[in-house]
């Protein structure tokens, strides 16, 4: 042997068998009788040979693999969403990509290319533009793709989201119910599709309460801790009178940051400041004053839309289309309490 990685012609010379006999062990061994297998297989063992599984994917013109492309690899809810497609994945005998956007077009479209290239069999992916061009042309070439965390808007495509009107509904009428009249709205950009749901949903609340409310929108640069921080200290700067007795954080990342900025700066939660958060990621209990949360099904949501995609990948005839919808869940704790 000339190179210290055997091949199949190594094993093939060991054995005592011609190539397409190996071939045939480790692709289609019922066509070979059971001493010429046992043979073959000893010379593997014996040689350490590894099947070149690349080469072979790329010969079938398919691989074994899946890609997920996450908006924020930083933020915890991806993970778990991640831990749900690995598992379906996992059950079929397919391995996972994980790339990470960071909220950034250009390099989303960089990942996109680059996942198309390695023929990978489809694509989940939290987008930053749902309606994308790049998006809506890769099924065109042969790559399937499923939304995650965020709902299509053709029909002919898979998503599997939560409703976030609704969740955004959840956490502005509990922050009514417990009798606060200026409540401030942290989260951005506003080109997030979730961010803009999760207003929508927490002004329609606001709209249809019995009194006057005020809805005070702080935009953020991003979905972080370090926002959520930059963000308390904005509102511990305002005036007493105009400062919001209670703060909806588009998600449980800006949440945790503004009740860091309320701890240092001598306040109280829920006392100064009641906060809701979104996503009722594992720290969200795990706070200093544990967190309200608005939940969703994340590892569910990971599931879901691996199943749809490896369906469509598979070419089935009698797959459909479908924008799965959950439903989320206000999970009520410490930091937040009825007003007396």
């Amino acid at each position: 042997m000339t190179d210290s990685t055997p091949g199949m012609k190594d094993v093939a010379a060991v054995a005592g068998v011609s190539i397409g006999t190996v071939s045939n062990v480790l692709n289609r061994p019922h066509l070979v009788s059971e001493a010429t297998r046992l043979r073959v297989q000893a010379a593997i063992v014996e040689l350490g040979f590894v099947r070149n599984e690349t080469a072979r994917q790329l010969r079938a013109g398919q691989s074994r693999t899946i890609a997920y492309v996450v908006m924020d690899a930083a933020n915890p809810f991806f993970n778990d969403v991640a831990r749900g497609v690995e598992e379906a994945a996992r059950a079929e005998g397919m391995v996972v990509y994980l790339c990470n956007s960071n909220q950034d077009g250009g390099r989303e479209r960089e990942y996109l290319e680059r996942l198309r290239e390695q023929r990978v069999q489809g694509v989940l992916i939290t987008p930053i533009d749902p309606g994308g061009e790049r998006l809506a042309e890769m099924p065109g070439r042969g790559m399937p793709v499923v939304l995650v965390d965020c709902q299509s808007v053709d029909e002919q495509q898979c998503s599997v989201a939560v409703d976030d009107v609704l969740g955004g509904e959840l956490a502005m009428t509990h922050l009514l119910e417990t009798g606060h009249e200026r409540i401030a709205f942290v989260g951005g950009p506003a080109s997030v599709q979730q961010v803009r749901d999760r207003f929508e949903g927490a002004r329609q609340a606001t709209l249809a309460a019995d009194r006057p409310i005020e809805l005070v929108r702080m935009a953020t640069e991003a979905l972080t801790v370090a926002e959520g921080r930059r963000a308390g200290e904005r509102l511990v700067g305002l005036p007493a009178s105009r400062r919001p007795t209670a703060a909806f954080c588009a998600n449980d990342l800006l949440a945790l940051g503004l009740l860091q900025a309320m701890v240092r700066q001598g306040l109280s939660v829920p006392g100064d400041l009641a906060v809701v958060g979104y996503d009722d990621i594992e720290f969200a209990e795990a706070a200093a004053v544990p967190l309200t949360s608005v939940r969703q099904p994340r590892e569910l949501l990971g599931r879901t839309a691996a199943r749809l995609l490896l369906e469509e990948a598979s070419g089935d005839a009698s797959h459909q289309h479908q924008q799965v919808r959950f439903r989320p869940e206000l999970v009520v704790r410490a930091s937040t309490r009825i007003q007396r």
